[in-house]
């Protein structure tokens, strides 16, 4: 590979400033630096390249020809740097592929969608879902929102989103005197998860009740509209329940929540970082969680 021999690029846009306007005073104030510096900028610069760029006269600064030379050539440059940077602020986003994990693209990404439209109109992207952790891969897509301890890992970029911690929820109405009959009120499974109830009971000091027998359900969804129906009471993730809280037909049927180890996070590989459709979508994502955060403290 060629090794460029530049020479520094703020004594190029110092000269450069004070040849066009053929003054070391209004150079420094375009740039927003001294007139000193302007002065050892373009005086290093024609140290570095070996001749005299201006000559100083009682009337001011008057380019020699290999200042005109250099003048024109440096503009150009600098021009097109401009031009370069500028296209790729303004480079449209590619279309994204992002793995979701079902649950939560129904209950929390669906909900604040339209804010990813109102900041980002041209960001296009591609929702696949699976409740199965072996289809979210990243080597599968340009990133995926999954259920993860979120301990970095290398190659990657892992940013945490929610905490998953459970809690049962009913309909308001199996509610007596503001508290629920686990012993006797049905208890609603997720064949996914069958450890939930009883990781939850054991936390809320109410190991001796059973958990054999109730309805089972293919997935949390399922389980959440028939306790939202008054079939029972199932276990939730409590970050996920915003939406059907809000609806009033369905509540927290304990104040007992069961942290876990677990999270929801957006991950992808280290080499995505710098794809600015990427990043839009992380820092999007990243500042809703943030402000739910906030709004709930």
């Amino acid at each position: 590979m060629v090794s460029r021999r530049l020479p520094p690029l703020h004594a190029v846009r110092a000269f450069e400033a004070a040849a066009r306007h053929q003054s070391i005073t209004r150079a420094a104030e375009e740039l927003n630096v001294t007139v000193g510096a302007i002065s050892r900028h373009v005086r290093a610069l024609e140290t570095r390249i070996g001749t005299s760029l201006f000559l100083r006269g009682s009337r001011g600064l008057t380019l020699t020809s290999a200042g005109k030379a250099f003048a024109a050539s440096a503009t150009e440059a600098l021009d097109c740097i401009a031009e370069a940077t500028e296209g790729l602020r303004l480079r449209r986003f590619r279309r994204l592929t992002i793995g979701v994990y079902g649950f939560f693209v129904s209950r929390y990404l669906l909900p604040i969608w339209p804010s990813l439209k109102a900041a980002h109109p041209d960001l296009e992207v591609d929702l696949h879902t699976s409740a199965n952790p072996v289809d979210l891969l990243t080597n599968r897509y340009d990133a995926v929102i999954a259920v993860s301890d979120s301990h970095p890992r290398a190659g990657m970029v892992t940013r945490s989103l929610l905490p998953i911690s459970t809690v049962p929820v009913c309909r308001p109405e199996l509610l007596s005197d503001g508290e629920l009959d686990f012993s006797t009120t049905p208890l609603l499974h997720v064949r996914p998860r069958p450890d939930d109830w009883r990781r939850w009971l054991d936390h809320a000091e109410l190991s001796s009740i059973p958990v054999q027998g109730g309805s089972s359900f293919e997935t949390l969804s399922l389980a959440i509209e028939a306790a939202e129906a008054g079939l029972g009471v199932t276990i939730a993730i409590d970050g996920l329940l915003a939406t059907d809280l809000a609806r009033g037909n369905l509540v927290r049927a304990h104040s007992v929540i069961r942290p876990t180890r677990r999270h929801f996070v957006l991950e992808y590989e280290q080499r995505m970082s710098d794809d600015p459709a990427v990043a839009a979508f992380a820092d999007w994502i990243g500042s809703a969680v943030d402000r739910q955060q906030f709004e709930k403290r």
